[in-house]
Parts: C-alpha cells; structure tokens; sequence
C-alpha cells in the first residue's frame, strides 16, 4: 500500500522533473538543511499537500456559504478565491520551509563556531590527530548542529570510508554557514600545505569570539532602541488610541460609518497583539545567542 510520501511521487514526479529549474533554490537548500529527503520527492509531496489543502478549503468554504448569506457573486468569489489562496500558501510553506530550517541551523551553528574553535584548539594542542578532534566535538551534544557537522565527517570516515580531508570538503559543500565552510576549507588547506593546525584553529578561534563579542555588544546597543520603539508605538500609542475612541464615542458613536466601539476591539483585540507577534518575532531574527 502507498504512503504519503509514495503516492506524492507517483502523482506528481513528472512536475516535480519538469520544473524543477523554477525551484533550484530548494534543490539547493534541502540539503543545508539536513533534512534527508529527494528534491523530487520533497516537491512531489509539496504538490500533494497543497492539493489536498485546496479541496479541504474548498469544502470548508462551501460549508461556510451555507451559514453566511452572502450574494451570489460575492460567494462566487469567495469560493474560488479562497481555496486557491489556502493552495498556493501551502505550497509556499513547503518552498520556503527549507530555508527556515537551514536559516535556524546557520544561525545555531556560527553562535556555537568561536566556543567550538576555542575546543578545537585547546584538543589540538595535545597533538592528537584531526580525526580525533572530529570524533571529540561530535560527542559534545551542547554544541548543537555543529557536533552534528562534525559528527557527519566522522561518519564518512568510520562508515563510507572517505579519506578525512574528503569528508570535510564534503561537509562543507552543505552546511548552511559560510563562516564554518570557510574554517573546514582553510583546515584542509592548511593540512594539505603542511601547515600548523594547532596555530590555524586557534587563530580562527580567538578570530571568531572577537566577531561574536562585536555582534554581541552590537545587539545589546540596539536592545535601547528597540526598546524605545516599543514603548512609543506598542504601549503608549495603542493606549492613547484607546482613550480616543473612548472619547469619540461619548461625543460622536460612529467614525466613518463604522461604530467607535467596533474599532476599539477591533485595535485591543486584534491589532494590538499581531503587531506584538510581529515584533517579537522581529526580535527573535535579529538577536544574537549569548
């Protein structure tokens, strides 16, 4: 019997081959974002999901028409329009659903580089091989997606039997962060030079905490800021919005053919918190891991 996944490949791998340069982005991205999957099954299963999302809309939207009186061409437009909305975002989430999660897994990674190249250096210095270093940060699960970088050149290694410079060129052909790519690229230039590795990653770490500490004291200078913004526009304006309507009402119930009291919950309801949501989730893209 078919399963999701089956089903999706059958039904629409032809697309998904077809056109697949319209989405070389997600072909390119899947893999930074660790996430074991074929570009065309991953598109196949993307096109299915937003089928079915378009039928179920469209059912609910019918269902919705019997309750709601609306005229007919507005319920003609409401029907078609809705379903297909409900279509295309679904199949939006799952383009960029990808990238999210390469963006968390880059962001996981450069926050926990300087911290992992300070290990990395201090390990070397006992003269161990670069294997071991590998094998060592990989065992370390409070270093997130970086153990799991380091813990995938040793799987090379231990399992397909890739040469250990190999593996890391290949590690580094896919992981989602350019600071770390540049670091496992100059630690192969660096042994395949004869160079000193001990004095490379302790360069590169002292290097990467000085970066760290700048976006650190950066971020933390923009906290005022932000927290002015807040202020201004998130309390004291909805407040003083409030007050207004609270006012208009007593003097004039309607604004513009609308009830005073139907924009005041309105903007306490609805407004207010999507505007926090999205200030929050402002915050949770720019701030940087301490």
């Amino acid at each position: 019997m078919l399963g999701f996944k089956g089903l999706a490949t059958l039904l629409f791998s032809g697309l998904a081959d077809k056109y697949a340069d319209y989405f070389i982005l997600v072909k390119q991205t899947l893999p930074k974002a660790d996430m074991k999957i074929a570009f065309r099954t991953y598109m196949s299963m993307a096109a299915l999901m937003s089928v079915i999302v378009y039928f179920v809309s469209l059912a609910a939207a019918g269902v919705t028409l019997i309750f709601l009186k609306f005229s007919l061409v507005l319920s003609i437009a409401y029907i078609l329009f809705i379903p297909v909305l409900a279509g295309i975002m679904a199949l939006l989430f799952a383009v960029f659903y990808p990238m999210q999660v390469a963006g968390s897994r880059k962001k996981n990674i450069e926050s926990n580089l300087p911290f992992v190249l300070t290990h990395m250096g201090a390990i070397a210095e006992s003269g161990v091989p670069p294997y071991v270093i590998f094998r060592l940060i990989s065992q370390f699960s409070e270093y997130g997606e970086l153990a799991k970088e380091m813990g995938k050149v040793v799987r090379n290694i231990e399992q397909f039997g890739i040469d250990p410079l190999s593996s890391v060129k290949e590690v580094a052909n896919k992981t989602p962060s350019d600071s770390f790519r540049e670091i496992l690229l100059g630690f192969v230039t660096t042994t395949e030079s004869g160079g000193n590795v001990k004095v490379f990653l302790k360069s590169a770490g002292q290097q990467a905490l000085f970066e760290w500490r700048i976006r650190r004291e950066r971020f933390l200078q923009q906290l005022s800021a932000y927290a002015e913004f807040y202020t201004g526009l998130l309390i004291a304006a909805p407040l003083f919005i409030i007050a207004l309507f609270s006012v208009l009402n007593q003097i004039q119930p309607t604004l513009s053919g609308y009830n005073i009291l139907d924009l005041m919950k309105v903007s306490i309801y609805l407004l207010v918190p999507v505007m926090n949501g999205a200030f929050l989730l402002f915050l949770k893209g720019v701030e940087v891991e301490i």
